[in-house]
């Protein structure tokens, strides 16, 4: 009893102490986001000077790619996070009205770098969250499960710390990653969490013009929990040192993106293709 008693007092005490992975220690495969970067790039080439692109056609198949990837991402994530079919249907709903939200703030010109863009999100994608707590951070202790995320008191700073931090960031990829990593680290609200970083990530790589990433499958779902719970586990024994677990959710991710990648590609080709075969039959 007392050395359980022990071990609770020693792990507040390092709770006390979290600190946010500095950006100088990230270790990203730059390889990858090369292969991202020149997918995207050659996206770009087919509508730009494609002669079986139209100009009225390029900001169309552009969002009907997204839209497509869109439909996947909260159709993926109501199914794997709701408890019965009623819970998939709000989900899906909610996630929709988040998304559209988002690309009205794309073609607005806004991008996601402000703190109180994350409670805009919270009231979209999880309005029963933000009722409990309207535009507040979560009052209650919580645990993703062996991480004890941090304190109630300890969340405005933290939240504002990761802010600041993302600004140092340049490259969009890195930047929505690290994100994502460490606002589920700090788990602000009481709910919704991952559905709020999630979009906001997206946000963040849509604005810049790449597909959004999602979970496509269980089994990822499986493997992504296990891989950032891992990754915190090591940072909490060795704060601020970047491990194994850390390095492989980059990676996941950026495989993610990816697929996504090309599958973007490959769509926005087909319809050239489909044109060209038009033209030459129609002997245009």
């Amino acid at each position: 009893m007392v050395s359980s008693t022990k071990k609770i007092i020693s792990r507040k005490q390092r709770l006390h102490k979290m600190k946010l992975l500095p950006i100088e220690n990230i270790q990203i495969n730059h390889q990858k986001i090369r292969q991202i970067d020149s997918t995207v790039k050659s996206i770009y080439r087919l509508i730009i000077y494609s002669r079986y692109h139209l100009d009225d056609d390029l900001l169309d198949i552009y969002l009907e790619g997204v839209n497509n990837l869109k439909d996947l991402l909260s159709i993926k994530n109501a199914q794997m996070e709701a408890q019965n079919e009623d819970e998939a249907i709000e989900y899906l709903k909610n996630l929709r009205i988040s998304l559209d939200f988002v690309i009205e703030e794309i073609i607005s010109q806004n991008t996601f770098e402000k703190e109180i863009q994350l409670f805009q999100l919270l009231r979209l994608v999880s309005p029963e969250t933000n009722a409990i707590h309207p535009n507040r951070y979560r009052q209650t202790l919580v645990q993703i499960g062996a991480h004890i995320c941090p304190e109630p008191a300890l969340v405005p700073a933290l939240v504002s710390e990761l802010f600041f931090k993302m600004q140092s960031i340049k490259n969009p990829i890195i930047k929505a990653i690290y994100f994502h990593h460490e606002l589920i680290r700090i788990h602000p609200f009481a709910d919704g969490n991952g559905r709020v970083t999630r979009i906001a990530k997206n946000w963040m790589l849509m604005y810049d013009l790449y597909p959004p990433i999602f979970i496509s499958d269980a089994p990822q779902k499986k493997e992504y929990i296990s891989t950032l719970g891992n990754s915190f586990r090591e940072l909490e024994k060795h704060q601020c040192q970047w491990n194994d677990f850390t390095s492989q959710f980059f990676e996941q991710e950026l495989d993610r993106l990816i697929t996504n990648s090309s599958l973007l590609y490959e769509s926005i080709n087909l319809i050239g293709k489909k044109r060209a075969e038009f033209y030459k039959n129609n002997g245009q």
